[in-house]
């Protein structure tokens, strides 16, 4: 949301600058985005004289340009080439002197030189109007009243030119009560006046204007709980015309195009006060009444922008007497009933719309409109009347309107402030920090919040209710911590927390536990259509009317998808994949079956190449480390075996329990052939209910860090070639000392010095005593085992 500076001062008065105000903004949650320089033209005319023009002739060198002389003041004679047509000696006409920067629509400028134009010297540029930006004609250079504009002056001087900096805020969804400048004014006030900076709030209240005879006009109210407020004026003898300069600027600052003094009225007071209004041609209007309710389901409706929508029958509609739509209710307006260059009355609108029916009437037609934006998320009720008489007050000034009549107004059932009851206790529990009563007190005054009562140990307060987000308890804590200041919080030294206890039976909480996890080792999450063609249809779940031959069966794998993806991202040259995805696959076998697996494929290199390391490419073994780490999470001890599937050329799976938990493998040679895809994939699916029912019931285990040092002894055997680590790693698992931690592979040889049909494996072991030191002979005795366990299961040999 744009928010203009000049705009601003309007409400809110303080010396101090922008930047220190968007400072302000940003730490009470209207997050600053950009500051940037608004000019209602472009340059401010600078460099820019005016100039008399003495001489012209036809350039001896060229047909179309003609060469003149200009005096600009100050005994200055100016040599000029123009082209333009309608240039003539005496005219007084705006001139552009040397080092002038002429700005074109998209903010490109050229700078005036003094130069020679086939042989002529010309120094400066007699000026069109679109050139200066004052309009887009450029039928010729713009001349002026010689009885109005004296020679030698400065243009910029008879224009009321207007500078601005323009707040770009990044406004949340529920702060609409900040969805407008008086808004952002009466936020920025209640931190300013609170935290010792000088501001004065100007509060804007309802305008007393004199009304004249009477109208004929009535409204009907169908519905209360779709429009719970509604107000509108008759306002005769309007004149449509342009907005003044001022108006204009305004609008433009923060993005909009003036239309006509009405239209660009609703819209001042629309961003003014964040209260939409829609004013119709009072004479479009049959019966001269005005309903508010809905029409049938399939009425045919015109809207402005000259689309014919068919309503859906909950959308509030605006109508005439005939039940004729005028409007969607704060959405958007019909293309019949809307104000013209004609229009001589006009019927303004200013209501309260039931949020939802807003909301749900702007989706289903695609339209996302200003009011819309506003009305959906619940405008201020309170301001409706303020709204409607301010815009009836420019409407005095700028058309020359009078109100026929009283306003019509229907306020059957008044939306009441928001009542809440907040402990000091509360408060500083949340905030970790005590704020005094008084300090407390002075916030709540500040934000507009009533203290109705002092109890005990807190106030009861009542919560305006232009604060549709500030509804609880904690709403208004969290409105004194951000008027109070987080910065203003410190940090606690110690950090207390209470182990909460995961629920095992929760899957959700598994699969974003273990997407978080992937995400902080540089994965990305895809996901994929379940929809899909097959070369093998065995087992297959077919549709039984598919939309196409390309999505006829579902999938019985998610590795397809993932090849697919990383072919895409391989031929775009992003070659390192790291890829994950939690989808179902359907198999239909005795009975038609599914299950939901998380997939994970890498490729490429492991690490992006830099300076400090080489590149590695990755592996089999770096995929299975990162299930290892997965698993580990289900506190279950698993056994690998060997995998034999059609879709690996390598693979392993981790059981438990009798039951595949996990398949690890390098992706085969013809299925990467199958899907374009050049380079080693490696792939692991992993059984998420399966998972889910073992894992353990008490996940969070916690004790001291041991007060004695872990103790390392390595051990190279010499083994043969068939032989595992993981077999040695199990024999050593499966020794009775308590002592042995941790259990390490860190060296693998084979070749020279070696007898034929063996390998060298060094292993490391950690052995702690967690209640003493550990004493040289009880390590000697738990190392002497483990060696006798090698020789005797392995005919394991130490090596020197």
């Amino acid at each position: 949301m744009k928010i203009s500076r000049n705009w601003l001062k309007d409400y809110i008065k303080t010396d101090l600058k922008t930047e220190k105000l968007g400072e302000f903004l940003t730490d009470i949650g209207l997050e600053v985005e950009g500051i940037d320089k608004f000019e209602s033209v472009k340059g401010s005319l600078e460099g820019i004289v005016v100039g008399k023009v003495l001489t012209c002739e036809k350039h001896p060198n060229a047909d179309k340009l003609n060469k003149t002389t200009v005096d600009i003041g100050g005994d200055q004679i100016l040599n000029i080439v123009c082209g333009a047509p309608n240039v003539a000696a005496g005219q007084t006409v705006p001139v552009a002197t040397v080092g002038t920067k002429i700005y074109a629509k998209d903010g490109n400028f050229f700078e005036i030189k003094e130069a020679k134009i086939r042989g002529e010297v010309s120094q400066g540029m007699i000026c069109a109007e679109d050139e200066l930006g004052l309009s887009d004609d450029h039928g010729g250079i713009m001349i002026l009243d010689e009885a109005k504009y004296e020679i030698g002056k400065n243009f910029a001087d008879y224009f009321e030119l207007t500078d601005d900096e323009v707040i770009e805020i990044g406004l949340t969804p529920n702060r609409t009560d900040a969805m407008s400048h008086y808004g952002v004014a009466r936020d920025l006030h209640a931190y300013m006046s609170t935290n010792q900076q000088k501001s004065d709030f100007e509060k804007v209240s309802a305008y007393a204007f004199q009304s004249e005879g009477s109208n004929d006009f009535s409204i009907e109210i169908e519905n209360v709980d779709l429009t719970p407020r509604y107000i509108a004026a008759v306002i005769e003898n309007v004149q449509v015309k342009d907005s003044p300069d001022w108006l204009k600027s305004r609008l433009k600052a923060i993005g909009l195009s003036p239309i006509n003094n009405i239209v660009d009225i609703t819209n001042y007071i629309l961003h003014g006060f964040g209260q939409p209004l829609h004013a119709f041609d009072a004479d479009k209007i049959s019966g001269k009444k005005v309903k508010v309710g809905t029409v049938y389901q399939g009425t045919k409706f015109k809207t402005l922008d000259g689309v014919e929508r068919t309503l859906n029958g909950s959308e509030i509609i605006i109508k005439d007497g005939n039940d004729q739509p005028l409007c969607i209710a704060g959405v958007f307006g019909g293309a019949t009933s809307g104000v013209s260059d004609e229009t001589k009355t006009i019927f303004l609108e200013s209501a309260y719309f039931n949020p939802v029916a807003v909301r749900k009437a702007a989706k289903f037609h695609g339209l996302n409109t200003d009011a819309s934006f506003r009305f959906e998320r619940g405008v201020d009720p309170n301001i409706t009347k303020t709204a409607i008489t301010q815009a009836i007050k420019l409407i005095e000034e700028l058309a020359g309107g009078k109100v026929s009549g009283e306003l019509l107004e229907e306020y059957p059932k008044k939306i009441e402030d928001h009542y809440v009851i907040i402990r000091f206790s509360k408060i500083e529990q949340i905030l970790g920090t005590k704020i005094h009563r008084e300090k407390v007190k002075e916030i709540l005054k500040a934000l507009e919040i009533q203290v109705l009562n002092d109890i005990q140990n807190g106030f009861e307060i009542s919560v305006p209710a232009y604060r549709a987000d500030v509804t609880r308890e904690i709403d208004v804590i969290e409105e004194i911590l951000r008027i109070y200041g987080y910065n203003k919080i410190d940090a606690p030294q110690k950090i207390s927390f209470t182990p909460v206890k995961l629920d095992a039976d929760d899957q959700d909480e598994l699969e974003n536990s273990w997407a978080r996890t992937l995400q902080s080792l540089g994965f990305n999450e895809v996901m994929n259509n379940s929809l899909t063609s097959l070369k093998d249809e065995t087992d297959a779940v077919k549709l039984l009317n598919p939309l196409s031959n390309d999505l006829a069966f579902m999938r019985k794998s998610l590795l397809e998808g993932l090849l697919q993806n990383a072919a895409y991202n391989i031929n775009r040259k992003n070659q390192d994949i790291k890829f994950f995805e939690f989808g179902k696959i359907y198999h239909k076998k005795e009975t038609y079956e599914e299950r939901k697996q998380l997939a994970v494929l890498v490729s490429g290199r492991n690490n992006a190449e830099n300076w400090l390391q080489p590149k590695s490419a990755t592996d089999f073994y770096h995929l299975k480390g990162y299930v290892k780490v997965l698993l580990e999470k289900l506190t279950v001890t698993f056994k690998e075996t060997a995998l034999e599937d059609a879709r690996f050329s390598d693979a392993i799976a981790y059981e438990a329990g009798g039951k595949i938990v996990a398949r690890i493998g390098k992706v085969s040679a013809q299925m990467q052939k199958d899907f374009d895809v050049d380079q080693d994939c490696f792939y692991a699916e992993i059984e998420l209910e399966l998972a889910q029912q073992m894992r353990s019931q008490n996940q969070l285990k916690f004790k001291d860090i041991p007060k004695f040092n872990k103790i390392r002894r390595d051990l190279a055997l010499l083994i043969d070639k068939n032989i595992t680590y993981q077999e040695l790693y199990q024999s050593a698992k499966k020794n009775k000392s308590p002592f042995i931690k941790n259990i390490n592979l860190f060296d693998v040889y084979e070749g020279k010095n070696l007898p034929d049909g063996k390998k060298s494996y060094a292993m490391s072991f950690e052995l702690l005593n967690e209640e003493k030191t550990l004493e040289e002979k009880e390590i000697a005795h738990v190392m002497d085992s483990l060696i006798k366990s090698f020789q005797k299961e392995f005919n394991a040999e130490l090596r020197g």
